[in-house]
């Protein structure tokens, strides 16, 4: 045992002189960068590795069966050639980057989705901004909007709820009070010039509409009144066949309310608003149907459109489930009798949510239009249905 105790320990000396080779050598780790939570600006919000930008993602998929228009009006169920139902799928990803500045938070924000809809895909961008402190820059809802449905689809929409290039500052007074002041692109708030009967397009753009807006958002709700002015410009074919080359100043002036309480034991709100314009219709309705005009050529000069709108609605959460009811009436006041209307529609819906994220329902919406006599137009109403599922995450 001596002897063999000797060997090991002169074998032992003998390895351990012998030089290393570099697959025995220990290997260092590389450095990680772990994600450290960023709770400055809410929930689910990382900084980005190495910077001290918060950012947030966020997703959804939505697949839905749009039953199309099987009222009387154009595009009926009954029409062979005509698509009776869509369905869609869309999956969406939100980006939301925050940085603090000196000059307050800078924030960089993307929406966009992929779109399947009955065989055809489709891209959309639904949102891209820059915001620092109170400026806004980029494609965002207009300021102008502020109740913009509780319909899950809106294939009919009694509202204004436009997405516009615009440039904003809003200052913040305090106990929830803003205003806003903006430049927004003109084009997605156009709407048609009526001349002998017939509906002609806008000319080129020239200056952006300017809007205005003063709101207050506390713990019962939020309001807001607003303004805008709107260039009406008529193309060249318009001023060729009347001889005019006369521009108009359109406007437009709101005022809306929502207010959110427990009536039934969950979560309740109830919205309503009213909107004027004279010659800026795009601002009292994105759903239009029928002859709709800014201006019409009346045989002597042009003359601005002018509509009333009224529209609100009643959400109610219990439990699970969420029921909402909407609705919007809408007069059309033309230069000439030929281009007068009025239209109604209300939509009800009820979405049940399982799983927190998680929800699926129906939803019917109806919409009536009367035509002027002098129109040469038929009354005639729209039926639509939708059925959708829906996973946010």
């Amino acid at each position: 045992m001596k002897h063999l105790s000797a060997l090991c320990a002169a074998t032992c000396v003998a390895t351990a002189a012998l030089p290393a080779n570099a697959a025995d050598l220990p290997i260092a780790p590389e450095p990680v960068d772990y994600v450290r939570v960023c709770d400055a600006y809410g929930k689910r919000f990382f900084y980005i590795p190495g910077t001290e930008t918060c950012l947030r993602i966020r997703g959804r998929v939505r697949t839905e069966i749009r039953i199309r228009n099987f009222g009387e009006a154009e595009n009926a169920w009954g029409d062979r050639d005509t698509d009776g139902y869509q369905w869609r799928t869309r999956g969406y990803i939100y980006l939301d980057a925050r940085t603090e500045t000196e000059f307050g938070t800078l924030r960089a924000y993307t929406e966009l989705y992929q779109q399947a809809n009955n065989g055809t895909e489709s891209d959309s961008l639904e949102k891209a901004y820059i915001q620092w402190g109170g400026l806004l820059a980029g494609y965002n809802s207009s300021n102008f909007d502020f109740f913009t449905g509780y319909a899950m689809d809106a294939q009919i929409e009694s509202y204004s709820d436009q997405t516009i290039n615009q440039l904003a500052y809003t200052l913040t007074f305090g106990h929830g009070l803003s205003a806003t002041v903006a430049l927004e692109d003109r084009s997605s708030r156009e709407t048609n010039i009526g001349l002998n009967g017939a509906t002609l397009a806008y000319g080129g753009t020239r200056a952006p509409d300017v809007v205005a807006a003063l709101g207050i958002n506390q713990s019962w709700g939020q309001a807001q009144i607003m303004g805008a002015l709107h260039q009406v410009y008529p193309n060249a074919q318009f001023n060729a066949s009347t001889g005019s080359d006369e521009d108009k100043l359109g406007w437009a002036v709101g005022a809306g309310a929502e207010f959110d309480f427990d009536a039934l034991g969950g979560g309740t709100s109830v919205a309503v608003q009213v909107v004027y314009t004279d010659g800026a219709s795009g601002y009292g309705s994105t759903g239009w149907v029928g002859q709709i005009t800014d201006a019409v050529w009346d045989g002597n000069s042009t003359e601005t459109t002018k509509t009333f709108n009224i529209f609100g609605g009643v959400s109610q959460t219990i439990n699970d489930f969420t029921l909402a009811v909407e609705g919007g009436y809408h007069d059309v006041d033309a230069g000439t009798d030929a281009f007068d209307f009025t239209q109604w529609s209300i939509t009800g819906n009820a979405m049940w949510e399982p799983v927190d994220g998680f929800e699926m329902g129906p939803e019917v919406q109806y919409r009536d239009i009367d035509y002027n006599t002098a129109s040469g137009l038929d009354d005639t109403y729209e039926v639509y249905g939708t059925f959708r599922i829906q996973r946010s995450f």
